[in-house]
């Protein structure tokens, strides 16, 4: 599989707070629990659900942590779970979230923990989050007495947007104040990768996912018989103009330094094929890298379709609605944790992805506080796992689930270690 990554030298010069006896600890533990890890991934696999429905996985995500011995609440933004786990030492409260849901497609892949819910699988590897920081709450459980400091995990509901079309669950979340008592400086997510394999770990210094918009261009023009379209305005070909028009949005009015996505993915209109329509509506999505991408976009993008509909003498109404932010991993947190990750997957195994243009609403935490996100490897072509996230024969390497604890949890002991020697 080719590797469009560019490999992180030298990561390594700055050396771990965090004591080889806790870093051993961490991997004897991560090796010792990958079965049971395995079988969590394989069981919450089985049975996949939707945003604000994953009712029986949260109550395994709560019944574990209490049995590990820490505080636990429940029903936090709709079906989210909060557990915290206070150290044996004074040091700062860290965050480490991991979302729970699933997608509404198919799984089209014969293995042995084959989805058993009809149109629904975990094609974006949620089932491996939450199995591998359930391993890491487990690692830290062992380890209590030698934590400097507090930490807290999130697990997340709908990731993937609310199925209902409200709020994601990030932003239920912090609504339902899972920032508070106790509030974190700095909060860790991780997410399986298919563009990297096994025993690799990415990360970005800065964006490493886009912002997600939507909008809809609603194009009011002058019913008329199909056969006299001069009596009337014909609002088809004015869309079509309007998305062509949007095209040059990204190509010719971006700096091409700050990536960006202007798509149209749906066209609705007219009601015979021999009537003028008076009405097409175009609604797509807005990606951008850049943190100031979005309103720059919804500018241009209303200058465009102002000046074409009003050559035509038609009407327009711009509906545009900001979803997640850009994912924005804190450059000062992101640098500090690179050694950790490179002191578990090894010299040369540490990548920097190009920043990605899907979207991510872990962004949401990192605009309260700072945030790093990294990527695990889940690709082995040999066993021809390569399919990728959101498909319907989307499957990882298991092996990487215990290069994911560790990474982890070394990069959470590490940020502890060295914020309470201050």
């Amino acid at each position: 599989m080719p590797l469009h990554s560019l490999v992180l030298v030298g990561i390594v010069a700055q050396t771990l707070a965090v004591p080889q006896p806790v870093r051993d600890r961490i991997d004897a533990t991560a090796r010792e629990l990958h079965p049971a890890i395995t079988e969590v991934r394989r069981d919450i696999h089985r049975h996949p659900e939707l945003g604000f429905r994953e009712k029986r996985t949260a109550a395994l995500v709560a019944d574990r942590l209490k049995a590990l011995g820490y505080e636990v609440r429940t029903g936090v933004g709709v079906t989210g779970v909060v557990g915290v786990l206070k150290g044996g030492r004074p040091g700062p409260v860290v965050a480490i979230r991991a979302d729970m849901d699933a997608l509404p497609i198919p799984e089209l892949i014969d293995v042995p923990y084959k989805s058993t819910v009809p149109n629904v699988k975990h094609a974006c590897g949620h089932d491996a989050h939450t199995a591998m920081t359930l391993g890491v709450a487990e690692i830290f459980s062992r380890m209590r007495a030698d934590i400097p400091g507090t930490i807290k995990f999130l697990f997340q509901p709908a990731e993937e947007g609310d199925p209902d079309g409200g709020r994601t669950g990030a932003l239920r979340m912090l609504d339902d104040k899972a920032f508070e008592d106790p509030a974190p400086v700095a909060i860790f997510g991780m997410h399986v990768m298919p563009t990297l394999e096994a025993g690799q770990v990415g990360a970005n210094i800065g964006p490493a996912m886009a912002s997600s918009d939507r909008f809809t261009v609603t194009i009011t023009g002058k019913k008329t018989h199909g056969a006299y379209p001069h009596t009337g305005i014909d609002p088809v070909p004015i869309a079509a103009q309007v998305i062509m028009a949007l095209q040059t949005i990204p190509s010719r009015q971006i700096d091409a330094q700050k990536p960006t996505v202007v798509t149209v993915g749906i066209v609705q209109g007219g009601n015979r094929f021999n009537i003028v329509a008076d009405e097409v509506s175009l609604t797509g999505t807005v990606r951008s890298l850049d943190t100031e991408g979005p309103s720059v976009v919804k500018g241009k993008m209303d200058a465009i379709v102002k000046g074409i509909t009003s050559s035509f003498g038609a009407a327009y109404t711009l509906k545009y609605e900001e979803g997640a932010p850009v994912t924005f991993n804190d450059p000062a947190l992101a640098r500090a944790s690179l050694p950790a990750l490179e002191a578990v997957a090894g010299p040369g195994k540490v990548v920097a992805p190009p920043p990605q243009m899907g979207a991510e609403d872990f962004a949401y935490f990192q605009q309260r506080i700072p945030g790093f996100y990294f990527f695990v490897g889940v690709a082995n072509p040999a066993k021809n796992i390569t399919a990728m996230i959101h498909t319907e024969h989307f499957d990882i390497d298991e092996a990487a689930l215990a290069v994911g604890m560790r990474a982890m949890a070394t990069a959470v002991a590490d940020y502890l270690y060295r914020a309470s020697a201050r």
